[in-house]
């Protein structure tokens, strides 16, 4: 047979079987999502799921986990231990079982778990064969066991090292760095934050978090007695306003279904909802949040209706309406969950998710139980602080208020405009490329001398200029009405051409790169600070997907006589220029850019436009959770917070050369 026969032919000797956990090491990507460091990380989750489980079943109330030296992880925890004894169908040790094989586990079992956060049972299976090696010691029956695996494989048999009174299982690993080319250290803020979860989630527990890699290892006890009541709290830890008091809590059980909330309201106009379902965060949310949503906005429209004073204080309906028809606009649900923080969290026994992530919960049923629990606790508890209910009602219909107007605002610019599509701001200098926003960027840039600077600089076929002046709105202390018409902001929005809030698409987007050019000093720092706090808020596809940055223009231009400038970037690359001169360097001038408006056209296309030479700074948002705290913040109306974001809001950025 032919190469080319080769190549055509299809028979079954085509058709690969992987055994056992040779399908995770082949794709690992489909059971941990990548091969990054967010997989990595997600070993840890894995694992500390486990015992979390037997903590909800009531059998442990003590983690602890490790870093070690040399990248190796160690999660013990005083549960119940994995059995070891042998299998009646598989006749192996069930320790080996749960190690070796995907799909097993006690989560199956409803005697074992009520309810389980790794319900595909994949687990610990896929840490141990993502895993260089992985030693399991189990704590049961008087006895300490251990086996030991290299890359899923066991090297021993379940082995009795010790006798002892004690109970838990004990997991320690290295992942594989042939698997985790990119990095296999772990970063202790990333785990810090959902360990920090996990234990307001399961108040009765302790969780222990150590690196002991350090010289002089550090820990945290992670404990809230308070639970979620806690966890809101601290989400609003640095909020200036927060009502009630007390963050409000419902909890109540129906069919096997436990449903857990907390929530309060801030002076701030945006929502924060963290939703659990077995201690598994759902980004997406589902019908869980559905059912809360739907239950507050009822209530609270009930409650308005009900209350002629501050019904009256709702806007009006436009047009002739019928005499029986009621006059006011209604409630809608971002008028309600406006500067709402909540924490949802529910612990449901067979959980149906929406894609393999889990983001997103699909159980038709768990909506009307959220629902009817919500409304009968929250219509008792609002008729026990009537104070608390104006206060809530008094903010929902200044939001209405707010969003009715930003309506109309918008609708009266259509018409002025005559068009619903872009309309070129006068200051844009627009690139000549108009068919192809993958090869389009633009520069939004501080002032009109840096802005005459950049047009003389540019290659104006893919580059376009946007010049700001004066200052910057801070859409983190207004209405969204306020944002609709600002002489600041609306030429940013009909530059970019994608809408913004909920109307935003990003399908329309007119550039793929959008760059802040400001000066490097703090003044550009907070330009650029706000810029962001906009683009968060309203447009926050915008980061999520990689199409803003921050440009980096030189501080320094190092030159001596007529030789090539040399542009530094920080004070250690001008030292560094200098000396390389070596006896020249006296000899050399240097020259301090305090603005960009001082370079001419070709020294800002050489050091800050140029895409052959440039330097840029994509903004992420590694973790959104952590992003969302910091512009509440640092755009709020305390000063010092805000300084110091100033001060470090490059450090959220990642290098890109």
């Amino acid at each position: 047979m032919s190469a080319e026969e080769e190549k055509k032919s299809y028979g079954a000797e085509n058709i690969q079987v992987l055994k056992g956990l040779e399908a995770v090491r082949k794709r690992p990507g489909m059971y941990i999502g990548s091969t990054g460091p967010k997989g990595l990380h997600h070993l840890v989750y894995e694992t500390v799921d486990n015992s979390i489980d037997e903590a909800m079943a009531g059998f442990c109330d003590n983690i602890v986990i490790a870093l070690e030296k040399d990248d190796v992880v160690r999660v013990d925890d005083n549960g119940r231990g994995i059995p070891v004894d042998i299998h009646p169908t598989e006749k192996i040790s069930a320790l080996e079982l749960v190690l070796t094989r995907l799909h097993a586990g006690g989560k199956f079992d409803k005697g074992s778990y009520k309810v389980s956060g790794g319900l595909h049972g994949v687990g610990v299976s896929c840490v141990n064969a993502l895993s260089d090696w992985l030693e399991a010691t189990v704590k049961r029956d008087g006895h300490i066991y251990r086996q030991t695996y290299a890359r899923g494989i066991p090297k021993s048999k379940v082995e009795v090292i010790g006798d002892t009174d004690e109970h838990g299982t004990s997991i320690r690993w290295k992942a594989d760095k042939s698997i985790f080319t990119v990095t296999t250290t772990y970063d202790w803020d990333v785990l810090i934050q959902r360990l920090k979860e996990l234990a307001f989630l399961n108040s009765g527990i302790v969780i222990t978090f150590r690196d002991e890699r350090l010289e002089n290892p550090k820990e945290e006890v992670l404990k809230y007695e308070g639970g979620i009541v806690h966890y809101v709290k601290e989400l609003n830890s640095k909020a200036k306003l927060t009502y009630p008091e007390e963050p409000i809590y419902i909890t109540g059980e129906r069919d096997d279904v436990i449903t857990e909330l907390a929530f309060q309201y801030n002076e701030t106009y945006s929502e924060n909802i963290h939703t659990y379902v077995n201690d598994i965060r759902t980004g997406d949310g589902g019908t869980h949040l559905d059912g809360f949503r739907s239950a507050l906005l009822s209530v609270l429209s009930k409650a308005l209706d009900s209350n002629e004073k501050l019904k009256k204080k709702m806007p009006k309906k436009d047009g002739k309406l019928d005499p029986k028809e009621d006059p006011y606009e209604k409630l809608n649900g971002d008028d309600v969950r406006a500067g709402l923080v909540a924490v949802l969290s529910m612990k449901v026994p067979e959980p149906e998710f929406v894609g393999q992530t889990k983001d997103k919960l699909g159980n038709p049923e768990v909506r009307g139980i959220v629902d009817s629990l919500v409304k009968d606790k929250l219509t008792v508890f609002f008729e026990q602080n009537p104070q608390v209910l104006e206060k809530v009602l008094e903010k929902s219909i200044g939001e209405a208020t707010a969003r009715i107007a930003a309506r109309k605002a918008k609708e009266a610019s259509r018409k002025k405009s005559g068009i619903a599509g872009f309309r070129k701001p006068e200051k844009l200098s627009d690139c000549s490329i108009k068919d192809d926003p993958s090869r389009c960027e633009v520069y939004i840039v501080e002032g009109d001398s840096a802005g005459g600077s950049a047009k003389k600089g540019r290659d104006s076929q893919t580059q376009a200029i946007l010049p700001l002046w004066g200052k910057m709105l801070n859409v983190e202390k207004v209405a969204a009405d306020k944002v609709i018409g600002n002489d600041k902001l609306e030429p940013v929005i009909n530059t970019l051409g994608a809408g913004f809030g909920k109307d935003f698409n990003i399908e329309k987007l007119r550039y793929d790169k959008i760059i802040i050019m400001a000066d490097a000093d703090v003044d550009g720092s907070h330009i650029r600070t706000l810029l962001l706090t906009f683009f968060f808020r309203y447009m926050p596809q915008l980061i999520t997907d990689g199409h803003v940055y921050l440009a980096m223009p030189p501080l320094f231009k190092v030159q001596l006589g007529k030789k090539e400038p040399v542009y530094c970037y920080s004070d250690a690359e001008r030292d560094a220029a200098l000396e390389a001169l070596g006896d020249q360097r006296d000899k050399a001038d240097v020259q301090r850019y305090k603005g960009l408006g001082e370079m001419d056209g070709d020294q800002l296309w050489e050091t800050t436009m140029d895409p052959a030479r440039r330097k840029m700074r994509v903004v992420t948002i590694p973790d959104a959770e952590a992003a969302d705290r910091i512009f509440t913040v640092c755009m709020g109306e305390e000063v010092e917070p805000r300084r110091e974001f100033i001060e470090s809001n490059s450090s959220y950025a990642n290098l890109d050369i």
